[in-house]
């Protein structure tokens, strides 16, 4: 299908691309890499009077480390997240869950802030930044403010960030050391995840597990962590029978969906089966 007409600008700053939100207000859309707002446009799912192109801000675009943080510019490509030393290094589940987004094209076009901010509860990286205590800055016409993973995802489809603002850059905590896995269940190659489970382990020096993080997607409206199996994998071995009970628990105040793909009791059983792998291979089991 043909996308309903629009006006299109492509600014070259961030200051320049609130002014342009300032001035079309609801009326306008933000594009980063398009892999998802495209789609929808081709569709007429949206029918935006203004299309703003951030691709030409180069400032949102990088890696790079700041103290005990790892800071991903929002433009930066799925690609370069996935390939990028630093995340490999120091975030390592991030690293993981970015190399089973779609397919390589995605994977060059679409971006990491893009992702992120398009807030789909199927979407890869949602969930691990959740698990890894992620931090978005937003950039708004007042200035700049920082939102904790915890409170930017809001609803389906729907973040912290306003309709006068963008994400400007992700910082990741270093989880340098910690194992890390992530297990996607998927009917075909490439698809959304039915469910999809991101585990990150920080080991202890008895073969224990001293601490995870578990990031669920596709589990509710927004990415889910899994507390419940967190507590109680503390301190656990890390075997098959010390983690089984634990993650028996992993869709404990979950809501998933239900479609053509699979109902919500069958996503819960999914959930504990992936998570209990996850959990295991990030331990190096």
């Amino acid at each position: 299908m043909i996308p309903a007409q629009f006006d299109y600008a492509a600014p070259t700053s961030v200051d320049e691309a609130l002014g342009l939100l300032a001035q079309h207000g609801d009326e306008a859309k933000l594009m980063a890499g398009g892999q998802s707002l495209l789609p929808v446009l081709r569709m007429r799912l949206n029918a935006p009077e203004m299309v703003i192109d951030l691709g030409r801000i180069e400032s949102l675009r990088g890696i790079r480390e700041d103290g005990d943080q790892i800071v991903i510019g929002a433009l930066t490509t799925h690609h370069d997240v996935a390939t990028s030393a630093l995340v490999e290094q120091h975030a390592a589940l991030l690293s993981k869950a970015v190399r089973a987004v779609a397919d390589p094209q995605i994977r060059h076009r679409g971006t990491f802030g893009g992702a992120l901010a398009h807030a789909d509860p199927a979407g890869d990286v949602g969930a691990p930044t959740l698990a890894l205590g992620a931090q978005f800055v937003i950039a708004g016409a007042g200035g700049s403010r920082t939102v904790a993973a915890d409170d930017f995802f809001v609803d389906l489809f729907e973040t912290a960030v306003g309709e006068d603002e963008l994400l400007t850059e992700v910082r990741v905590p270093k989880h340098t050391g910690w194992g890390a896995h992530y297990e996607k269940f998927v009917r075909v190659a490439q698809q959304w995840p039915i469910v999809a489970v991101g585990a990150t382990v920080r080991p202890g020096a008895d073969g224990s597990i001293a601490e995870a993080r578990i990031g669920l997607t596709n589990m509710g409206s927004t990415p889910l962590r899994a507390r419940a199996t967190e507590a109680a994998l503390a301190g656990v071995a890390a075997t098959e029978d010390g983690v089984r009970a634990a993650c028996d628990q992993a869709a404990e105040g979950t809501n998933p969906p239900s479609d053509l793909n699979g109902d919500a009791a069958y996503r819960r059983h999914l959930a504990t089966v992936l998570t209990r792998r996850a959990v295991l291979r990030a331990a190096g089991r």
